[in-house]
Order: C-alpha cells, then structure tokens, then sequence
C-alpha cells in the first residue's frame, strides 16, 4: 500500500491555517480534507484534519488517512479523523468532481445558516457555487450520518452549501479552488446579510443566472479555472 505524500500533507495543514488567518474558522471549529490515492489496497482515499486540535498545532504527521470505502483511519495508530469524517467521505463518494473539500464556521455564512436561510440569487457571484442558489441543509446533530444525507443533498448540483445552525461547506477540484470558494461564499453571506438590515434584497431572474454560470464554466485562464 502507497502512503499520501508529505508535500500534500503539508498542503493541507497549509490550507487549514489559512482558513484560521483569515477568520473562516477560529480554535478547533472546521475541517479540511483532500482526496489522493493510496488509502487502501484497490481504493482511493483523502487526507483529513485531525478532531480538537487548532490548525497552528496540527502537523503533517497528524493528518489523517481515510479510505472512501470506510470509516476508521487506514493507520490504527494515527490521530483520530475530524468528527466530521462522514459528510467528506459522503461527497467525495457522490462526487468525482471533489478534489478537497473545507468546512468552515465563518461568522457570515454561520449567521445565515443559524437563520435556515438559503442565499439566493441577490447576487450574480452566487453562480460561482455552480448553481441559482446555495441551499442551507437541515439541521442535523454534528458528526452524524443524518447531518452527512443532508450536506449531500443540499450539494446536488452545487459545489457549495450552508449547513443549519452550523457553518458552511465548499468543493473544487483541489485545496486552492475549495480554499477560494469558501472564502467567496462568505463574501456573499456578508454582503447578503448587509443588505437584508437595509431591507430584502431582490433576485436575478433564472435565465439570467443560467447565463452567468454558463459565463463561469469558461472564466479565468485555463490553467486556473475552477
């Protein structure tokens, strides 16, 4: 069996930090995850943060390796996967487009979620999350397989989500285009939340939307695109 390599486990404790400095995630709240190869014998894996520990004491050799077709660590003697294992496993299972995956606490996207409220098509930018909208799932106790059938449902057709009374959860085919997406969702729930003290702000019609993600699926330049 092939072991995940240091530089990506590294790039994950990199990415779990930069969540923390720009204050997505503050102490021991959310997780991050990336898929590779060598978790079993005939499967792939991913990396995931380790459960209780602040992204400034985690270190490479405290990342965990799941298997997609389990749910103990591969290493019995590693640290213990973050309480959220289930929902990475469950989206990476669902979809092959996930290459990483963050979970995040950022205030914005929290309030909302503590609200129920889906962010809907106020902005043009909500697009990027592949979608008209992005759902907020129904609450379900943290780290369970309830709260998991909701994160996948609520991601249909979605590379982002928020999660009631929770946080959020964002995908892309690796850790900076997830990375990237969690912080562009939480610059919409602040904007969105802004203008609902003002009032409720009014949404693009669909067809307009559908042409915005149609923009998308071509932006940035080939080698960046997300």
């Amino acid at each position: 069996m092939s072991v995940p390599g240091a530089a990506l486990r590294e790039a994950l404790v990199a990415a779990a930090r930069q969540l923390d400095a720009l204050g997505l995630n503050r102490g021991t709240a959310g997780n991050v995850s990336v898929r590779c190869a060598g978790a079993g014998a005939d499967a792939d894996g991913y990396l995931i943060t380790p459960t209780g520990m602040p992204p400034i004491s985690i270190g490479a050799a405290d990342v965990v390796v799941m298997p997609i077709d389990g749910d103990a660590p591969v290493d019995a003697a590693s640290r213990r996967p973050s309480s959220e294992w289930r929902f990475h496993r469950d989206l990476y299972r669902a979809r092959r487009d996930a290459g990483a995956i963050v979970h995040t606490h950022s205030p914005f996207a929290t309030t909302l979620a503590c609200l129920g409220r889906d962010i809907p098509p106020f902005h043009y930018m909500v697009a990027r999350a592949g979608g008209r909208d992005i759902r907020c799932a129904a609450y379900a106790t943290f780290g369970t397989q309830a709260l998991s059938d909701a994160a996948v449902a609520a991601m249909s057709d979605r590379r982002a989500c928020l999660l009631a009374r929770h946080g959020m959860i964002a995908l892309g085919r690796d850790l900076e285009a997830a990375l990237a997406l969690a912080v562009e969702v939480e610059s919409l729930a602040e904007v969105y939340w802004r203008a609902l003290a003002v009032g409720e702000p009014g949404c693009l019609p669909d067809d307009e939307m559908d042409r915005v993600a149609a923009q998308f699926r071509d932006y940035g330049q080939p080698s960046a695109r997300r």
